[in-house]
């Protein structure tokens, strides 16, 4: 099973240069980054993980500049999202800098999609919270065309674009892509119209929930190979871990602290012994 890890890099925290230089050096597999544009002050939604809302929330890096500047100093090392909140981007330009980072960095790129939890976040972005996951669905698709080898168009109740010329393309010709977001049919059902796998928080209840991922995949025609589960945001220990593995899980996201580099490093170290 392989190793990457998630952090939430802000002003404040270790650079992304110096954090995947680190993980590199170490034979970590990957870094994956969260997203989230703002945080409104009169936010009235509940922080899911409870209250308070940690600070990194309001503070976190454009996931995608800061990757750039991972994969400029890398030559190996993996990169992603954990998670892109597809519904707040416009999905042109959204296609446009994930193919660019994608072949900048020789095919490196994984996608993780999420739906988001902050309603006031994505009104502000003027996504209809209801509607959101057939947003993200249209998003994808939109994106997909983008990427496609010969032109292509898609037309959907929220999202469309014509048959365009649109390059660069994904370095391996589409993106590796990871559905976010608690098991059930919804999800499941994303994973399944376009994603290549699943990106569960933390891997608990995998025993259960895997079943019937894999049989709504097979269900769905994707073939027998049956989908990547990469859970993300795993405080990991060598019991955790062994659990993962034996449940088919081929990578796991350690959760890194959202702290200044000697923190970040001692962590490191720490979750080494498991590499």
């Amino acid at each position: 099973m392989r190793l990457a890890a998630t952090i939430f890099l802000t002003d404040q925290t270790i650079t992304p240069v110096h954090v995947a230089q680190e993980l590199e050096q170490r034979g970590f597999a990957g870094l994956y980054l969260p997203e989230h544009t703002h945080i409104p002050v009169s936010r009235a939604t509940p922080y899911p993980a409870g209250e308070p809302l940690p600070e990194e929330y309001g503070r976190t890096l454009d996931a995608f500049a800061a990757l750039a500047a991972a994969a400029a100093v890398t030559r190996t090392l993996e990169l992603g999202t954990a998670i892109t909140l597809v519904a707040q981007h416009d999905p042109i330009v959204l296609a446009k800098q994930i193919a660019t980072l994608d072949h900048m960095s020789g095919g490196r790129f994984t996608l993780g999609v999420g739906f988001g939890w902050n309603v006031e976040e994505a009104a502000d972005h003027g996504v209809v919270w209801a509607r959101r996951r057939d947003l993200v669905r249209d998003h994808m698709h939109v994106m997909r065309a983008l990427w496609s080898s010969e032109p292509a168009a898609y037309t959907g109740d929220l999202a469309s674009v014509q048959a365009s010329h649109a390059w660069p393309k994904p370095a391996g010709g589409t993106v590796r892509t990871l559905v976010g977001g608690g098991a059930g049919a919804r999800t499941f059902a994303h994973v399944t119209d376009y994603g290549d796998g699943w990106m569960p928080i933390g891997g608990s209840g995998l025993a259960e929930s895997l079943p019937r991922l894999r049989e709504a995949w097979r269900d769905a025609g994707r073939g027998p190979d049956g989908p990547l589960v990469v859970p993300t945001a795993v405080r990991p220990t060598p019991e955790k871990l062994a659990r993962l593995r034996d449940l088919g899980v081929e990578e796991a996201l350690l959760q890194l602290p959202a702290g200044p580099a000697p923190e970040v490093l001692r962590v490191l170290d720490d979750y080494a012994r498991y590499l």
